[in-house]
Formats: structure tokens, sequence, C-alpha cells
């Protein structure tokens, strides 16, 4: 999926494991609202994204189809292009997609990088980015402790945010879907953007 608006800002969403679903193409549009141009690559390569209830099918599908490697690999491949044509690249991750931003980070034709609910990321932590990051975790989570990943992560230029909600706070067709902590992180996001 791209969107361009003839910006010299272009920003890559990294979906989560459904796919490009709905959530992500409205994402989408409501950043190309705001003037940037986006592009939304679909890293799962099958037509149909998975449906919410699908949750287990679609995790099984992304790591023994996709995977963190693979993943970043054309993440990395998309950045490199991008840099040639934008001014600046920006990448946004969610679930998944904000653990491959973050494997990301280290790049330097990236500008930014933001991920909401990355929790992976916990596996990945010898990760020192390159650019600054803005991160946003819920208040728990129920494999690992949020509270201790934050404390390794808010270093240097590493800004992270606890929002209220579980993991999914910010799509509105989920279960979780949390008004009040999906808006502040999109505000957050334009003015981190900027």
């Amino acid at each position: 999926m791209s969107i361009h608006k003839k910006s010299d800002i272009v920003i890559i969403v990294a979906h989560e494991i459904y796919g490009v679903n709905r959530h992500m193409r409205d994402f989408c549009e409501l950043l190309t609202e705001r003037g940037f141009d986006v592009i939304c690559p679909n890293l799962l390569e099958r037509e149909a994204p998975f449906d919410y209830e699908e949750e287990a099918a679609a995790y099984r599908h992304f790591i023994e189809n996709v995977g963190f490697v693979r993943a970043t690999r054309t993440m990395k491949r998309l950045l490199i292009d991008m840099e040639k044509k934008y001014k600046k690249v920006f990448l946004i991750g969610f679930s998944v997609g904000a653990t491959v931003a973050w494997l990301c980070s280290e790049e330097k034709s990236v500008d930014g990088i933001i991920g909401y609910y990355g929790s992976r990321i916990r596996d990945y932590l010898s990760i020192s980015p390159q650019c600054p990051v803005l991160l946003f975790f819920p208040q728990e989570e129920s494999s690992f402790s949020v509270d201790e990943l934050i404390k390794h992560l808010r270093t240097g230029s590493i800004q992270v945010h606890q929002l209220n909600g579980q993991h999914g706070f910010s799509d509105p067709y989920s279960p979780r879907y949390d008004t009040k902590s999906a808006q502040t992180a999109f505000n957050e996001v334009i003015k981190f953007i900027g």
C-alpha cells in the first residue's frame, strides 16, 4: 500500500501479524491527512490479512514464513530506496512490526523509529539505535514485565511512553482499543516526526 502526497517526508509502516488490515490502512490515511507520503508493504506476502480471531495462525504464519530476519531485510532495502527519494524517512511499526522497526534503528538511512507495543524488542536489547526512537507500551503484557523492559530502554535518544490499556490499545477494531491512549500516542507521533 502506498499513498503519495508529494511530501519530502515518507513514513514506512510495518504492520503487525495480521497484515495490511483495516487498522493499518486507516492509520496510513491518518498520516497522509497530515501531508506525509506513506508506504505500508505487505510483509506477509499473502493477499488477505488475517482476522483477529486467527491470532494464533497469524503469529505462526509470521514466525514460520516471514520471521524477523527476513522482514527486517525487506525493510532495510526499502529504507535505502526511500533515502534517495526523500529528505526524511521514518519507520513506524506495530507489535512484530515495532520489533522490525527496532532492528532497523541502526541504519543510517532512517531518521526516526516509532514502535507500538513491540514486545519482542526485549530479545534484541543489544541494538544501539543510531536515530531518535519513540516507543509505546501498554501498562502490562502477559508474557513479560513492561517496567523492566522500559528500564533497559530509557537511554539516550530513546523516548518511552507507557500508556493505559493492553497490547493493541491503538487499534480501533480491537477489543483492547483505548481511545485516550491511542490519541495520546498519535499526538506524540506527530510531534516526534515534527
